[in-house]
């Protein structure tokens, strides 16, 4: 029986489901393919001015110009930063989970404290870690000028990419430990009370019984993670701009249409087009490893 009566109630949940289908269509694949359409002209951005098609110009400007160069050192920054934040940060929820999972005394309030700079924000957390590790004071310097040494922090070439890194996994590690605790709190005792009897117990219980059982929110938040890793560019631009060798391909995009004295939306959206192809290839490659692991499990 069609449970929305009859008439012109029939057509209710077609007209609910108009509503989001229109948005998306308005402010999602619209300006999707206005970029596949700007990726092949000249327009820069500036109004009143007109635009041409180019061809493949653009893409061709990203390879062979004079700063591709620093294009491709970013697309190298883009998976050292996606690596390093996708293992560390999940490596670390996972571990915070476990811990809390075992019903410890207060644990809605750390997962509160855990959780809360997955809320804070992006320019938040960012001028917090700035105040942090202000060169001029800040209580980061004062614990190194403790030890007899100083930095400069995000000022510095050797190690403010990683701090950026850094930074990043303490933004979201929060999401990740909520997601494999959901997981945890899926796995009935009963599991765990047949390995015991059979003389599983700590990291054999672990192995055996608690990984495959998460199997999924370990996909789940792998793919989250390393999305969100490989379109990360506003960290970076509260932290330090895109300054001492901190820009990715994601903030190549923000740069070139954006950035001061640049007004490029032909030559960003032929940026971004290459950005698209990157994250989306990394993570197919990526879904197609988890699920035969996940089937294999």
């Amino acid at each position: 029986m069609y449970p929305f009566g009859k008439g012109a109630a029939r057509l209710m949940p077609y007209l609910l489901l108009s509503i989001p289908v229109l948005l998306y269509l308005l402010l999602g694949f619209g300006p999707s393919m206005v970029t596949v359409l700007f990726s092949f002209t000249n327009a820069s951005g500036v109004p009143g001015q007109t635009w041409n098609f180019v061809g493949f110009e653009n893409y061709m400007t990203f390879f062979t110009s004079s700063d591709s160069g620093d294009r491709i050192a970013s697309i190298g920054r883009s998976l050292y930063f996606a690596v390093a934040v996708v293992v560390i940060q999940n490596a670390v929820g996972l571990f915070m989970a476990v811990i809390i999972n075992k019903k410890l005394k207060g644990d809605v309030f750390y997962r509160a404290v855990f959780f809360l700079p997955v809320v804070l924000g992006v320019t938040v957390s960012g001028l917090i870690w700035q105040l942090i590790a202000n060169p001029l004071g800040g209580p980061a310097q004062a614990m190194m000028n403790f030890f007899g040494t100083s930095s400069n922090f995000f000022g510095d070439y050797d190690i403010a990419f990683e701090l950026i890194i850094f930074v990043q996994i303490w933004m979201y590690m929060g999401y990740s430990m909520t997601i494999f605790l959901a997981g945890l709190q899926s796995i009935p005792n009963d599991l765990y009370e047949a390995g015991y009897m059979d003389g599983a117990s700590g990291w054999k219980a672990f192995k055996n019984i608690t990984f495959p059982m998460i199997a999924p929110s370990f996909t789940v938040n792998m793919l989250l993670s390393i999305i969100g890793a490989l379109q990360t560019f506003d960290i970076i631009y509260v932290l330090t701009g895109g300054k001492f060798n901190t820009t990715t391909l994601a903030f190549d995009v923000y740069a070139t249409a954006f950035g001061s004295g640049t007004s490029d939306y032909g030559l960003a959206s032929a940026v971004a087009m290459i950005q698209f192809l990157f994250v989306f290839t990394v993570s197919m490659i990526a879904l197609y490893y988890l699920r035969r692991r996940e089937v294999e499990m």
